[in-house]
């Protein structure tokens, strides 16, 4: 399976239909190619796999940081596939990409959090040999 990295509008845009199923707040596909642009200045990027029909099937949003705790790790931001589309190898196959360029870029981990409802991922990550390491502690500052 071949993964795609988004570099142009087209490209943003047409992740959005399976993008929009993990972060529905971003239901205008104008307002979503906006917001990664302005990620991909601050170093985001975005990864896709397609259906034989050349249609977005599963991607991936994820940043090269650098941290005290971590040292230089690879930061899943998104990882999403297509409901229709599910435990055909699209997630196993971003997953593996996300890995091997973490490595590339000589990062020691890889690193993504995840909404304690998402039951189906959970078992995918830990399928795939990720480990529960901390909780992730958060507060709304503005509405």
């Amino acid at each position: 399976m071949t993964i795609h990295e988004a570099r142009t509008e087209e490209q943003i845009r047409a992740c959005h239909t399976v993008m929009v199923q993990l972060r529905p707040h971003l239901a205008d596909p104008d307002v979503f190619t906006r917001q990664v642009l302005r990620q991909m200045e601050q170093g985001y990027r975005l990864a896709f796999t397609i259906t034989e029909d050349g249609e977005a099937a599963a991607v991936a949003g994820y940043r090269i940081l650098e941290s005290l705790s971590w040292g230089k790790y690879l930061y899943v931001d998104d990882l999403a596939t297509d409901t229709s589309l599910r435990s055909q190898g699209h997630g196993q196959a971003l997953l593996s990409y996300l890995k091997q360029t973490a490595l590339d870029e000589n990062c020691g981990q890889l690193h993504l959090d995840s909404g304690v409802q998402r039951y189906e991922a959970h078992r995918f990550y830990l399928r795939e040999r990720l480990l529960i390491t901390a909780h992730h502690f958060a507060i709304k500052l503005q509405e």
